[in-house]
Parts: C-alpha cells; structure tokens; sequence
C-alpha cells in the first residue's frame, strides 16, 4: 500500500510503500495529495489542501516565452500594408476617384 507522510504541521513530506498487514505509521495516511504544490493534510476531515499562496503559485510558473523577432516582423509587415492601402484609397478618393 502507498502511504504519504506529513510533519507535525501537517506538511507534506514524502511517501513509501508499505506491505498490506504493516500498521500505518502515525504521521501518514493512504490519500494520494494531487495537484498541490504545498500540500497540508487535515486529519479530521482525511484530505489534502493547497497551503501555498497565490504569489507563491505564481513565482514557481515559467516566465512567458520572447515573441518570435520573424512573427513580430510579419504583423509589422502587415499593418503597414494596410496603412498604404488606406493611404492610396484615400488619395484615390481626393483625385475623384481617378480621373486625373
């Protein structure tokens, strides 16, 4: 059997493998902590809850990737094409629609 262990305060410390008549030692349990980053058992209730707060969550994600220098290139590409094209339409527009 899985057991998880935790601390006197209730953290999170680690896991073993335990044979199927061994007693379950006093500071574990057979509830898999998932998904937590500091997890923190609650005896009573016999679950595992997130302990760590939200700055903490936040430091631990990868900082977001540099955009692409060739993607940026292309919408700049793009937004100036579409600047002429206004420009020439509006020129257009002043000769009277092309008659010269």
């Amino acid at each position: 059997m899985q057991i998880f262990y935790y601390d006197e305060n209730f953290m999170y410390t680690g896991e073993d493998v335990i044979g199927e008549y061994e007693e379950m030692p006093k500071n574990a349990t057979d509830v898999r902590p998932e998904g937590l980053y500091l997890p923190e058992y609650d005896e009573k209730k016999r679950l595992w809850f997130e302990s760590a707060s939200e700055e903490y969550i936040e430091s631990l994600q990868p900082p977001e990737p540099e955009p692409d220098i060739t993607d940026l290139l292309k919408k700049q590409s793009a937004l100036l094409s579409l600047q002429l094209a206004r420009l020439q339409a509006d020129v257009e527009a002043l000769k009277g629609g092309g008659a010269s």
